[in-house]
């Protein structure tokens, strides 16, 4: 029988969802190890490993996946869009989130404030999309992981160092074809989106591994997701500048 990972790779692979609960997930750790090997299985065909994105930054959202903690995902260079398509994706949908561009290693024991003088803060705009159909919100905690945090592409803008401060009550507008769809607030990410990023370095640490210079963090959504249609979407953050992506059908 086909394992997880190779059903998960195939469904990425030829955009053709899996059956929700098609997959035999039989822990948390369990998950991660599926994660990895999708992971693998990209790298053997020639993408690389850049970068995370953190999912269940809220108690919204943990409640919408019965879990009472975030959950990290691991991301390609393919990942990172300018513009994109409809039709290579499954179902997609776009979140208004900070990305931290992390220039030296993060180590679990951190503080808030070192956390921002290592890392680079830009606007961005994520879109999730899971291998499985109608997955949103009706996937398992445990699928959401194996499938790397339901990861599709990711947008930033120009890059800054930031003060914890400066970050503390960010305001996020998204916008399509210049009407305003929804705004949250920077307070939505674990109380602080550097909250988020500590939380991954401390995950990562916990499986052996360390959080890098040149990865990218997708720290968490300011808001619930909205479904992704054709048009321009731009998210505006206040002192902190914009982002565009570009979504054709």
């Amino acid at each position: 029988m086909t394992n997880p990972a190779e059903k998960l790779f195939k469904a990425y692979q030829n955009n053709q969802p899996l059956e929700k609960g098609s997959l035999t997930l039989k822990s948390r750790e369990h998950a991660y190890q599926v994660q990895n090997e999708v992971l693998a299985l990209k790298e053997a065909n020639g993408e690389q490993h850049q970068g995370y994105k953190i999912s269940l930054t809220s108690q919204e959202t943990q409640d919408l996946f019965k879990s009472d903690s975030p959950l990290y995902g691991q991301m390609t260079d393919v990942t990172f869009k300018q513009s994109l398509s409809l039709s290579d994706y499954n179902e997609p949908l776009v979140e208004v989130e900070l990305v931290f561009l992390v220039d030296e290693t993060v180590n679990g024991s951190d503080s808030k404030e070192e956390v921002m003088n290592k890392c680079r803060v830009a606007p961005g705009l994520e879109v999730p999309d899971g291998r499985y159909d109608d997955w949103f919100p009706k996937t398992t905690f445990y699928e959401v992981i194996a499938d790397g945090a339901v990861n599709g592409a990711l947008a930033w803008g120009e890059a800054e160092k930031y003060s914890y401060e400066q970050l503390a009550d960010v305001e996020g507008v998204l916008y399509l074809d210049g009407k305003e769809v929804k705004r949250g607030h920077s307070s939505e990410v674990l109380g602080h989106p550097v909250n988020s990023v500590q939380w991954l370095a401390q995950a990562l640490e916990a499986n052996g591994e360390k959080l890098t210079a040149g990865r990218f963090v997708s720290s968490g959504t300011f808001v619930l997701p909205e479904r992704l249609v054709a048009g321009t979407y731009t998210a505006k953050y206040t002192g902190l500048g914009d982002v565009t992506l570009v979504v054709k059908p």
